[in-house]
């Protein structure tokens, strides 16, 4: 059994759902204490994260990703015990396999290999670990880099482990991400009886037209890294179960997934005027949970593709699709941010699983990308 798979059995092996780390960080914090790492717990709330650092000079590389995970749900619907890691067919079973327990394992392995290697190479080398990615993600990686930032200590490069690949490992590098703002709004009416409806004025009705434009609407076209802004509607209600009663409000929730073309505030200028001009009586909050960025080709995402090429023989697309990640707290601060993880297939899925092979194949990879940045021989 390799290091790498024997390291994600003992991780999955605790179920750490959000925000319990159950202790994860704490076996991750010994085997990298022993490296020369210092190590520094910066926990907020019920929230543990770990920050863990080899060196003081720079550049400053730097593995990031999270402990925790997302509930198993009903074990039943499992092939095996969800918390209990089972090797069948030359996969890895369990949660977090993929998302991203394996991730933590492959480098953690990786940065032991590369230390035999090249103990004393240049610039610094750090671990951003947390238990609250797959939560409110508010006491986690956002704080820890908070925290950083307000001491004047720079990421310049930042691996996040996420489960970036679609068909073979290594064949997709996430360098970057599109923001999200999600709007919760309330329309409001006079509630009434249907048989009398100019008494009454209902909110449905008057929602609908404003709803159609809502959705036929361009909101940009995109560039060269993002496709265009999207906009989709995710839950609607109203009335009161009576079919007999108009009723007085309506509530629509939605999200926009939108590129650098577009601004949170610009959008949700642009939705507040078109419901104001169609005339209707309402309230909205907006909560946006990450802008957009995207690292261009460079150091990082040069190391990232020879790394995949030696180790895979593979030319790595760049992709900025899929939901959000932690990624989206570090880049901000002007690091260079990738994220590139196992096969995402079955990430939050009964029977979660991650080839075992592929679990070396990503260490391997982890190693080339240091190998890149950070050897001088």
């Amino acid at each position: 059994m390799s290091a790498t798979l024997e390291l994600a059995r003992e991780l999955i092996g605790r179920d750490s759902v959000t925000p319990d780390d159950r202790g994860c960080q704490q076996l991750l914090a010994r085997r990298l204490e022993a490296l020369g790492f210092r190590i520094e717990r910066m926990d907020f709330g019920e929230v543990t994260n770990l920050w863990a650092r080899r060196g003081e000079t720079g550049p400053l590389f730097c593995f990031a990703g999270h402990t925790d995970v997302v509930p198993a749900g009903d074990p039943g619907q499992w092939s095996s015990p969800p918390f209990e890691p089972t090797l069948r067919d030359g996969q890895l079973f369990g949660r977090g396999a993929a998302d991203m327990k394996g991730s933590v394992a492959a480098m953690t392995t990786a940065v032991e290999r590369f230390l035999r290697a090249h103990p004393d190479h240049p610039g610094s080398l750090a671990f951003l670990l947390t238990s609250d990615e797959e939560g409110p993600a508010v006491d986690g990686t956002k704080k820890v880099v908070e925290a950083l930032e307000a001491r004047g200590e720079k990421i310049d490069w930042c691996l996040v482990g996420e489960p970036s690949s679609e068909s073979v490992v290594g064949d997709t590098i996430k360098n970057g991400r599109r923001g999200s703002l999600s709007g919760d709004l309330v329309v409001r009416g006079r509630q009434g009886h249907v048989a009398y409806p100019h008494l009454a004025d209902n909110p449905v009705h008057r929602l609908a037209p404003a709803l159609a434009e809502l959705v036929a609407t361009r909101w940009d076209a995109g560039n060269e890294h993002f496709p265009p802004t999207t906009f989709q509607v995710s839950n609607i209600s109203g009335g009161t179960g009576a079919t007999n009663v108009i009723p007085g409000e309506v509530r629509v929730q939605f999200n926009f997934r939108f590129s650098t073309e577009s601004t949170a505030e610009g959008l949700q200028a642009r939705v507040e005027t078109l419901l104001e001009a169609h005339g209707l009586d309402f309230a909205i909050d907006w909560k946006c949970s990450g802008e957009p960025f995207a690292t261009p080709e460079g150091d990082l995402v040069e190391a990232c593709r020879a790394a995949i090429r030696d180790v895979t023989g593979l030319d790595a697309g760049l992709s900025t699709g899929g939901g959000t990640s932690d990624a989206r707290f570090i880049a901000p601060t002007g690091a260079q941010v990738v994220e590139l993880g196992p096969l995402n297939a079955t990430i939050h899925q009964v029977d979660e699983h991650v080839g075992v092979a592929d679990l070396d194949r990503l260490s391997s990879m982890y190693e080339g990308v240091l190998e890149k940045l950070l050897a001088t021989d």
